[in-house]
């Protein structure tokens, strides 16, 4: 299936903010918000009103430590952005886990009667490919709690890429190649282990003849070898023209079984050795994740990914 690219949102206009999975800091929240409150207006949902005033994390009785707020909550609150005609785009407060419990309380037809981006990345990938099911591009980008970290580089790539309907072009990245060939197909960029888990669900990532683009922090290289032998097992791997890789953030084992340390390219040469066997090609060094850097990326624009000239061009924009 195709999606379309949304309207864009310009300067001035209104950014909703919500909580749909984990909580975030307060302190970290502000600090996002101030990298994007002189572009736009912002919108924050209610869990999120309630945790500035109060100086910490508003809980809800019963609601385990994980989760921003209740499963009806979260849904209540990302929805009623998605209806506000005055909120043109949506940006996640942070990843974490929890959106997948939600997908099935989302009505889609709010995204398609008002199409408007969504940007996150990580657990946020559930929610980017439920938008593409609904019809409607994304925006794999950073979320607010990471945009205090972020260059101002990063920061100004993900207003440029909510605002301008200007394709991103030919990517200014330096790829290590695995493979030759000039490859062709809409972009997706996920986090590996919600690829995985999205798998047989109706919100699978879009794979066929895709560019693939994976990232991951924090599991280790067999977690990683389990994830995409998962994948291949069931076909999905079987499915991209191609795969590039993103950040590999924190993906050691401190113990391994042999009992001496993992060299230092250990995820990411068992994430080469599994895309080998199933016959991907691929390419190494996206800034994209959950490390220093993380360049917003249309979730589903056409790309080309030529392997002998090391470079990824992303040939339509994230918005109209």
């Amino acid at each position: 299936m195709s999606a379309i690219a949304p309207p864009r949102i310009e300067r001035g206009q209104t950014l909703g903010v919500v909580a749909p999975a984990g909580p975030i800091n307060p302190v970290r929240l502000r600090a996002g918000l101030a990298r994007l409150g002189e572009t736009f207006r912002i919108e924050l949902a209610p869990t999120l009103e309630r945790s500035l005033a109060e100086s910490a994390f508003v809980r809800e009785p019963g609601v385990p430590s994980y989760l921003a707020a209740s499963d009806a909550t979260r849904a209540e609150e990302l929805s009623a952005l998605l209806a506000d005609p005055d909120v043109r785009a949506v940006v996640l407060a942070r990843g974490g886990y929890g959106l997948l419990r939600i997908l099935p309380l989302l009505d889609p037809e709010l995204l398609r009667k008002d199409p408007k981006p969504i940007v996150g990345f990580s657990d946020g990938t559930a929610l980017l490919a439920w938008a593409y099911a609904a019809g409607v591009r994304g925006i794999h980008g950073p979320v607010i709690a990471q945009l205090a970290d972020l260059s101002d580089a990063d920061v100004a790539r993900l207003v440029e890429v909510l605002t301008s309907p200007d394709a991103p072009g030919v990517r200014p990245w330096s790829l290590v190649t695995h493979g030759r060939g000039v490859h062709r197909g809409p972009l997706v960029p996920a986090n590996l282990t919600l690829a995985s888990m999205l798998v047989g669900t109706p919100w699978a990532l879009p794979l066929d003849g895709a560019i693939a683009l994976f990232e991951e922090v924090g599991e280790r290289p067999y977690e990683l070898d389990r994830y995409l032998t998962q994948l291949a097992l069931t076909g999905a791997l079987a499915r991209p023209a191609a795969v590039v890789l993103g950040d590999l953030t924190r993906c050691v084992d401190h113990h391994p079984a042999i009992g001496t340390p993992d060299p230092p390219d250990a995820a990411e040469a068992a994430v080469l050795e599994r895309l080998r066997a199933a016959g991907r090609p691929a390419a190494v060094g996206a800034p994209i994740g959950h490390g220093a850097r993380n360049e917003a990326v249309p979730f589903g624009a056409p790309a080309v990914l030529d392997l002998d000239r090391a470079t990824l061009e992303i040939t339509e924009p994230a918005v109209a």
